[in-house]
């Protein structure tokens, strides 16, 4: 079973944490994270991108000359594609992006990424990060201890602690995330995750 030491505020370890190896051990699958990771990103495509069809275009319910006998092209409608001011051919309607994936396959991929985070030493586990008041020098001087402040940082904690998030939003690359809706792609767009040990228990109650 993994091991992780675990740390206080100022950065001094106090103890060793016991890991899931059926979370924080298991086989990498690449794959299965690339597909959650591009499923994640194709859903938060808008997909309201709109053109309007030779249907939609104002205009146009008469024939613009008659048949034969002008020595022009012969053409039924000025909201023609092939006319100025005229629909558009196969534009873009509004649809949606997202891409289903089975439960499993989203567990598996974070599974794959907090064992890769725990391999390379990425991931960090502290006791407690408790804020009596909002405060942003706090929450600096906990990156500095930890030796994470010039990295980008996720702190994965339980619940919505409203001092903890507003002690760190303005910090550029930090980010404060619930533990039960941790994902591939945040996991992996930041250089450090920070996880409180009730965080740890969450996260291994969920993808239990």
């Amino acid at each position: 079973m993994p091991e992780l030491a675990l740390y206080n505020r100022e950065g001094s370890q106090v103890g060793e944490v016991q890991l899931d190896e059926n979370i924080f051990a298991v086989e990498i699958n690449e794959h299965v994270v690339h597909e959650a990771v591009t499923a994640q990103l194709a859903a938060k495509r808008s997909g309201s991108a709109s053109t309007k069809t030779r249907g939609n275009v104002s205009g146009g319910g008469r024939k613009p000359w008659r048949q034969k006998g002008t020595g022009r092209a012969r053409h039924g409608s000025i909201r023609s594609p092939i006319w100025v001011g005229g629909g558009t051919t196969f534009g873009p309607q509004p649809r949606s992006y997202a891409k289903k994936l089975p439960k499993k396959v989203k567990k598996l991929a974070v599974k794959s990424v907090f064992t890769t985070k725990a391999n390379n030493e990425e991931l960090i586990v502290v006791d407690k990060l408790d804020f009596d008041l909002p405060k942003t020098k706090d929450m600096i001087k906990v990156l500095e201890a930890l030796n994470v402040n010039d990295q980008k940082v996720l702190i994965l904690t339980t619940g919505k602690d409203e001092n903890l998030y507003k002690s760190a939003r303005n910090i550029p690359g930090v980010k404060v995330l619930v533990a039960s809706a941790a994902n591939p792609y945040d996991l992996l767009n930041n250089d450090k995750i920070i996880a409180t040990k009730d965080a740890i228990e969450t996260i291994e109650e969920v993808l239990d």
